[in-house]
């Protein structure tokens, strides 16, 4: 198996720095809309912690805020532009990596310059939460969103979806796998891509241990290294590799392929993503945001969060990178399934925190090398 050791041991040490809760996260990361449906809340309770006030945040913003985006410059900086035209604040965005981030801010502590932590993870924004380091958000913001897309303690939002997949070339793989597990099967020995310092991988481990505890998700990471996967440093460089042939499937977020398809035109692209309804593999994740507790302009933070969840918010992340609106009355981008379609597992996003743990059980396995 081909391991790239260029930024893990960063990442490991930086998340050991903060104790058993730094979240090690990627930081970087159209079409017309369809008549699919955006998600519904589902059955969960709401969170009983109290909300801020239920008012506009934007009707008195004013001045400038400084954002720790982990979300990078490619994607938004055009939407930090709207944002500024629409409401009269400016923003000082500080970019980088959504874990290194996270620790950045829980070791600045009180002192941190960060007014917002827009994060592409929901991990990295966990780990910000666990240290209580946000403020509560308005109900105006919160209401916007469902309740499996946000924090059960009100101190940060979703802004955007994203569903892991197996993109898989079909020349290669004329019938893909529907489920992780099937992975495992000695068909994809040394055939499947896979990013081990990608925040989105870490989070599916982490959802994996969530929800079939420790020693299940440690005897699936066993098997899934003992069919030796090829490591690639990201995301894209995986879809790259299963669109020119040297794997056969990889382990990516959905938008990747839609990526692409934008950038190459379509008739470039062999690749497809194949979907995992009802499976673990198939976890929904969410970029997001929360306003620092100690912010010295709390109403622009407040209005900055608020219009990420806004409609002009949600539909520049459709049109933009294809990613999943949260928001209902938002369609996605045309040819996705709908989150219903995808009855994605049921995890409670706050709980993908605990990514320390992940990496450490990745580097006893010999997913991760320190």
């Amino acid at each position: 198996m081909r391991l790239l050791a260029h930024r893990t041991s960063l990442v490991i040490a930086t998340s050991l720095v903060i104790t058993g809760t730094l979240v090690a996260c990627g930081g970087s990361d159209s079409t017309t809309p369809s008549n699919s449906e955006a998600p519904t809340p589902s059955n969960s309770e709401a969170p009983e912690t109290s909300i801020a006030a239920d008012t506009n945040p934007c009707d008195e913003a004013s001045g400038s805020l400084t954002v720790y985006s982990g979300r990078s410059e490619k994607l938004v900086a055009d939407l930090y532009i709207q944002f500024t035209s629409e409401t009269g604040v400016t923003v000082d965005a500080r970019y980088g990596d959504s874990g290194e981030l996270a620790g950045q801010i829980l070791t600045e502590d009180s002192a941190t310059t960060a007014d917002v932590f827009f994060s592409q993870d929901a991990g990295a924004l966990g780990a910000v939460a666990s240290a209580n380091l946000f403020a509560q958000l308005r109900s105006s913001t919160l209401d916007r969103v469902p309740v499996e897309f946000r924090s059960r303690t009100n101190d940060w939002v979703g802004s955007s979806g994203r569903v892991r997949v197996i993109v898989y070339n079909p020349d290669l793989a004329p019938t893909p796998p529907t489920t992780v597990d099937e992975l495992l099967d000695p068909t994809w020995k040394g055939r499947v891509g896979f990013a081990p310092t990608n925040a989105s991988w870490q989070s599916f481990v982490t959802a994996l241990r969530v929800t079939r505890g420790e020693d299940a998700a440690r005897e699936w990471l066993e098997a899934f290294a003992a069919n030796e996967p090829m490591a690639f440093e990201k995301n894209a460089a995986v879809r790259d590799a299963v669109n020119s042939g040297e794997v056969a499937l990889g382990l990516v977020n959905h938008y990747y392929l839609f990526e692409k398809i934008e950038a190459e035109g379509a008739e470039a692209v062999v690749a497809e993503n194949q979907y995992l309804p009802g499976d673990i593999g198939g976890l929904v994740n969410v970029a997001g945001a929360g306003v620092l507790d100690n912010s010295d302009n709390d109403q622009a933070a407040q209005c900055f969060v608020s219009y990420l969840v806004s409609d002009a918010g949600q539909e520049y992340f459709v049109e933009r990178s294809s990613e999943y609106p949260l928001v209902a009355g938002i369609a996605p981008a045309d040819g996705l399934p709908t989150l219903d379609e995808l009855d994605p597992p049921a995890v409670d996003l706050s709980d993908l925190s605990s990514i320390a743990e992940t990496q450490e059980l990745l580097a006893e396995v010999g997913l991760l090398t320190r």
